[in-house]
């Protein structure tokens, strides 16, 4: 058997993610998808795609590469949310930060200028290795290995006005989970 997946990798990088809601089951007020991208055809950068009250629940997109912002949402994140396959969604160019230690908490920011938008996990759980084959689901044209890292803590703040809501506890494949969580080592994968 061998040790190397025969699919072609399209990205490596990280995709942490914040979804909060007022109450568990709801519709998630705030959705963030945050991407680092160290690897890709578009090549590498940072993109933010943020739907919250705080943006008047219209999508957001933030980058530093727009053509990384495009061909994400042409394919992977565009798959993971269909909303985001619209192209005259504006990309607004933006500088981005991080600090913290997984351990205890993470924050990326974002810097338009004119936004100053905090993104943070805290109350870490056990990472969980997640490894899924290109179209096991017909839904699901793309494969991924991930390192999922679930946070029962998680908060956005844009020019220091928090989201409502909150993450929620959930079960992923018998394990716990949430509906906020660090993805590391993140690597998509397509088809041959």
């Amino acid at each position: 058997m061998s040790s190397v997946d025969a699919n072609r990798v399209i990205l490596t990088g990280e995709n942490p993610f914040i979804r909060l809601s007022q109450n568990d089951g709801d519709a998630s007020t705030t959705n963030a998808s945050f991407w680092r991208i160290l690897f890709s055809p578009a090549g590498p950068g940072h993109v933010l795609y943020l739907k919250s009250e705080l943006t008047e629940n219209d999508w957001r997109i933030y980058s530093d590469n727009i053509a990384l912002a495009r061909w994400l949402q042409t394919t992977v994140q565009g798959m993971l949310n269909a909303e985001l396959l619209d192209p005259t969604i504006p990309v607004i160019d933006a500088q981005f930060g991080r600090s913290g230690d997984a351990r205890d908490f993470w924050t990326e920011r974002v810097d338009t200028g004119d936004e100053e938008i905090a993104l943070t996990w805290y109350k870490i759980g056990e990472p969980l290795l997640v490894h899924t084959q290109p179209n096991a689901d017909p839904a699901r044209p793309y494969g991924v290995c991930t390192l999922l890292i679930p946070t029962l803590g998680a908060r956005l703040t844009r020019n220091g006005i928090e989201a409502a809501g909150r993450p929620w506890p959930r079960e992923r494949e018998g394990k716990p989970f949430s509906t906020c969580a660090l993805a590391f080592s993140e690597s998509w994968t397509e088809a041959r």
